[in-house]
Parts: C-alpha cells; structure tokens; sequence
C-alpha cells in the first residue's frame, strides 16, 4: 500500500534531507582530499560517516537493515561502491586510487522520518568516458525527476531515464530500482529505470519516492557478490550512481535533498 505524506510531514523530510545533502558532500571532500593518504581506506569514510551523523543528531537508515530472505542485516552506516560496484558495497579495508570512481549511497532517519540520497564522483582527473558516464547518469536523474508530478505515472519517470541513458549510448542496471520512502527505508512503489511513459502507478500528491538512476560502461548485467550485498557488473564495466528523495506535490516535484 503507498502511504501519502503529509505537508507537515513532507516538511520535515527536506530538514531531514538537507542534512543527508551535507552529510554526503561532506563526505565527498573528505574522500577527496584524503584518498591518498596510506592510511585512508573505504572504511575511513565509514568513520567519518559516523562522525557526521553524530553531529547532526541523525541515524543511518542503512545500518542493520534487512530485507528478509536469509541475508544478513548491512554492517555499515553507508554504502562506498568502486568502479564496478553498482550499489550496496560494504565499507572493508580498501584503498582508492586516481581514477577511480566512487558512489556513496546514504539513508538517515530524522524525526523518525526517513530520506535516501546517492552521489557519484571520480578521484582525480579521471577517463573521459569515466566523465561522461557520471554526468550522464547525473542528467538522468534530473529528467526522471522532471517527470515526477500529478497525472504523470511511474511509468513516465522510468522511460525518461531510459531514453536519456540509452540516447546517449550508455546501458541501464534494470534489476534495481527506486522506491517508496518516507516512514520506513523500503516502501511502495518500486520505481524502475526504465518502463513505458503512461503506464504503472499515477502519481498522487503527497507521494514521497527515490529516484536513484544506475549506469554502467558495458551490458547492464549485474551480480551480487558473496558478501550479500555488494552489486558488481558482470563485465567489469564501470558504473555510477545518483538518487534524489521526491515529493510530488501540487506545484511540482519537490527535492527534498538537495
């Protein structure tokens, strides 16, 4: 059943996801300015994670979390996905490098409300291929959210996504998708990448959805790895990730973190 939030609610999503905003940008200077250091490791921004959602008095959504079927609960506040990581990878003992590209994917509860955001960025200078796919990835995002208001469908932000993505010859990851977000880390509708425009769930105001867009250099085709989580492309293609937390309101999609 989809839960419609409201305006009250809705508010105190984007004071929540205004902090989730900083927490990751933050977390993207702090990478970027650290990487290079030989003590710094993915788990370096785990720690920093943990910092900063301590000063801001919030939660990690991720940490502990199941979605049943026999997999264990997430053992970190976020997930840090490199190069062929597509999503969920663990913070472990991993060093980055030049080039490499870095997905930071971030759930936090505030006020018992809870908000979802991802970014992708490249350490140092980068491949320009490398360039192209997180911008492309990041443009994606912006068309599928464009396409998040009333009378509009699911259906008509996954083609938008799509066409944009395989416009500009680049592959899709279509085994996973957005979702419902609000009271709880998981909730109804699934939000797919990809779909026919005018098909699937109408969008109501009062909707709260994550739209988080997953491209990859390569076929599209994913795996995960032994550790449960971890979702890795099966050619080796490099992928990046972005996600926003949505309402759908009456004067449009609102953002709620930026």
């Amino acid at each position: 059943m989809i839960k419609l939030k409201s305006q009250q609610e809705i508010g105190v999503l984007k004071q929540g996801g205004h902090i989730l905003a900083q927490i990751l940008r933050e977390l993207e200077k702090f990478t970027k300015e650290n990487y290079k250091n030989d003590d710094f490791t993915t788990l370096s921004i785990e720690a920093k994670t943990e910092e900063l959602l301590n000063s801001y008095s919030v939660k990690s959504s991720f940490r502990g979390y199941s979605p049943g079927n026999g997999i264990k609960p997430f053992p970190a506040n976020l997930c840090v996905s490199i190069n062929d990581e597509v999503v969920h990878g663990i913070p472990e003992d991993e060093k980055l490098a030049e080039g490499d590209i870095v997905s930071l994917d971030l759930g936090i509860i505030y006020k018992n409300l809870y908000t979802d955001a991802a970014i992708s960025f490249i350490l140092g200078e980068g491949m320009p291929e490398d360039k192209k796919l997180i911008e492309i990835t990041e443009q994606a995002l912006q068309k599928g959210i464009e396409k998040a208001v009333l009378g509009n469908t699911i259906g008509d932000i996954g083609n938008a996504i799509e066409q944009y993505v395989l416009g500009n010859n680049l592959e899709l990851v279509r085994n996973y998708c957005g979702h419902g977000v609000g009271y709880a880390v998981h909730e109804e509708p699934s939000v797919p990448n990809c779909g026919k425009a005018g098909e699937g769930v109408k969008l109501q105001e009062g909707m709260v959805i994550a739209i988080e867009p997953m491209v990859v250099l390569g076929s599209g085709k994913v795996f995960v790895a032994d550790n449960d989580w971890t979702v890795k492309t099966a050619d080796g293609g490099r992928a990046a990730h972005f996600e926003h937390t949505i309402a759908v309101t009456r004067s449009g999609p609102m953002v709620l973190t930026k």
